[in-house]
């Protein structure tokens, strides 16, 4: 019976290259000058004294644009998490043309997001056919209670302020351009 032999290149490898971003982040003048000083070598951010600007695109909350939201639904019907909760009515619009019948729309009641059980996975954002929901670079919206992160539609209308407005995609891309609205001033 022949035995395998464990060979283990990759461990040790790794193993050196941990410790050596150690030993420059202890000693950041290097072991000639073996001066312990960690926090000249650290790379890590001092937060909430010192806060860094979210990367471009960044996820950090969903911002709601209640004038584009249709009540359709179909944001929360694909949300994988159900955490999106839509209530609406139907209104009798006048109609489109001279002469023509009035018809029917849908006006939203209710729109609360609950960040308690969202992934952020965006595919509301994504799948959203009127622009209404976008992504904001917004992220320290942290609670006390578990119950206060259910936002509602008056909060998830302020951080519309926060959207950044529209970067280009990368050539070759073929995501659809979406439109930032101007912000609503507030009453």
């Amino acid at each position: 019976m022949k035995t395998k032999k464990i060979r283990m290149p990759g461990f040790f490898k790794g193993l050196k290259v941990t410790f050596m971003t150690m030993l420059k982040t202890l000693f950041p003048g290097g072991l000639k000058k073996p001066v312990p000083n960690p926090s000249a070598g650290a790379h890590t951010v001092q937060y909430p004294r010192v806060k860094e600007l979210p990367p471009t695109r960044a996820r950090g909350v969903i911002a709601l644009h209640t004038e584009n939201c249709t009540a359709c639904m179909l944001c929360a019907r694909e949300c994988p998490d159900w955490c999106i909760y839509i209530e609406g009515h139907k209104e009798l619009a006048p109609p489109r043309r001279e002469g023509g019948k009035p018809r029917q729309v849908n006006k939203l009641d209710r729109f609360d997001i609950d960040f308690a059980l969202c992934m952020y996975c965006g595919i509301c954002v994504e799948v959203c056919p009127f622009d209404a929901l976008f992504w904001s670079p917004e992220f320290e919206y942290s609670e006390p209670k578990i119950d206060d992160l259910l936002h509602d539609s008056k909060r998830l209308t302020n951080w519309m302020d926060t959207v950044p407005s529209f970067t280009e995609y990368e050539d070759g891309s073929e995501q659809k351009v979406r439109a930032v609205p101007d912000p609503v001033e507030k009453v």
